[in-house]
């Protein structure tokens, strides 16, 4: 089979899911790549993929799922017998029963997964005094991914037609293991040092960060994603909440061995 356009879905609070799959397009060498990226609300709108394009979904590992946010937005793609590659992306503990979930999500959507990848990045609670996956993805991961890339066109080089190829088997239990709950809780702000740029509220995927006198968080909305943390040019935003401190603690001790990217094709 000859594949046209190659289209990169994710959703990817700090950017490594995206960094990883574009990595991906990279190895298969198709001219035209397009980037859906789901990020941002504004971003999310409906998309029906056809048997000429390749698609590859890219998506975060939270606490060994697919965020909720993440699978609302993928859901509103259809595909009518898309192939396409499934990707998840944690922080070097574990992504459990995440890369099923996602093949069962883009499955129910008509897409037909031909090859999947979990990799490794930073963990998003990661810092320069409780590291976890620091400097991941790194140079291997980023040739891993080109490498991945290549021998997806090889497998689809091999595809005959949309009835040939066959669906990919991954590591994963179902029923899932359940969800994180909802935290309540939220990175906070040091007033003393923030200069209300307002970067923290352009990145935050739920819209939960505004701007008045001071920068209010909506704890209900927050999904602890972590970007705002990131994108804080003057380390204002702050992840300080003690019950997860010591949860971050223990990734740190518990998470020092560096994990090897995994691939099914």
């Amino acid at each position: 089979m000859k594949i046209k356009t190659i289209n990169l879905v994710c959703f990817s609070p700090t950017g490594t899911s995206k960094k990883t799959i574009e990595n991906i397009a990279k190895g298969m060498g198709v001219n035209d790549v397009k980037l859906i990226d789901l990020t941002l609300s504004e971003n999310t709108k409906d998309i029906k993929f056809s048997d000429e394009d390749f698609v590859i979904f890219g998506m975060p590992v939270y606490g060994g799922r697919i965020p909720i946010t993440g699978v609302k937005r993928l859901k509103k793609l259809t595909s009518e017998n898309t192939l396409s590659a499934i990707v998840v992306v944690y922080g070097n503990r574990a992504y459990e029963d995440a890369l099923l979930e996602l093949k069962n999500i883009v499955m129910e959507l008509k897409f037909k997964p031909v090859a999947g990848g979990a990799f490794i990045g930073e963990h998003s609670f990661s810092s320069t005094e409780l590291p976890i996956g620091h400097g991941r993805p790194d140079q291997q991961d980023d040739l891993d991914a080109i490498s991945f890339g290549e021998k997806i066109m090889d497998k689809i080089g091999k595809i005959r037609g949309i009835d040939d190829c066959s669906i990919i088997e991954v590591p994963g239990n179902f029923p899932y293991k359940d969800k994180m709950p909802p935290s309540k809780a939220a990175p906070s702000t040091n007033n003393d040092i923030c200069t209300m740029c307002e970067s923290c509220a352009t990145v935050c995927p739920v819209n939960a960060i505004q701007y008045k006198d001071e920068v209010i968080t909506d704890n209900d909305k927050c999904i602890l994603c972590c970007a705002c943390v990131r994108i804080c040019p003057d380390g204002a935003r702050i992840l300080d909440i003690p019950p997860l401190l010591e949860k971050i603690k223990a990734l740190s001790e518990n998470c020092k061995d560096p994990k090897k990217v995994e691939i099914f094709i």
